[in-house]
């Protein structure tokens, strides 16, 4: 494994930045090692729910944690208001960066993430291999 260090900015969306680098440097495993900073808009779906929901205001990032491939990626975010309250669930499309967010990523070298439809969840889940030597 080797690691990537990066800092978004305010306004950058958290999940198009992490797939399009993905895709840009062409990395086949990636996992979030640290996420820490704040967001100014939060898009996340709950379990077991169809739709995202949209929280505005600042936001603490308390945990973002998940797997990214050449298929897309699978993160969970948990974030907490100015009152301490905290909810998480699937970080989608459409937050945005308050001040700052700082992560560490891992590269997994000789993996491959992709995406396959799982006949028993009916949904692409995560499928693991290891690159062809």
């Amino acid at each position: 494994m080797h690691t990537h260090a990066l800092r978004l900015r305010p306004g950058e969306d958290p999940k198009v930045v992490l797939d399009t680098l993905v895709r840009e440097r062409g990395w086949s495993a990636v996992c979030v090692l640290s996420a820490v900073g704040s967001l100014r808009s939060v898009a996340l779906r709950f379990a077991n729910q169809e739709q995202a929901i949209l929280l505005e205001g600042p936001h603490e990032v308390v945990s973002l944690t998940g797997t990214l491939g050449p298929d897309g990626s699978h993160l969970h975010l948990a974030v907490s208001d100015g009152s301490g309250h905290t909810l998480g669930g699937h970080l989608k499309e459409g937050s945005a960066v308050h001040t700052t967010l700082e992560m560490v990523l891992g590269i997994l070298d000789g993996w491959v993430f992709s995406k396959k439809l799982d006949p028993q969840t009916g949904y692409l889940e995560l499928s693991i291999a290891m690159k062809d030597s």
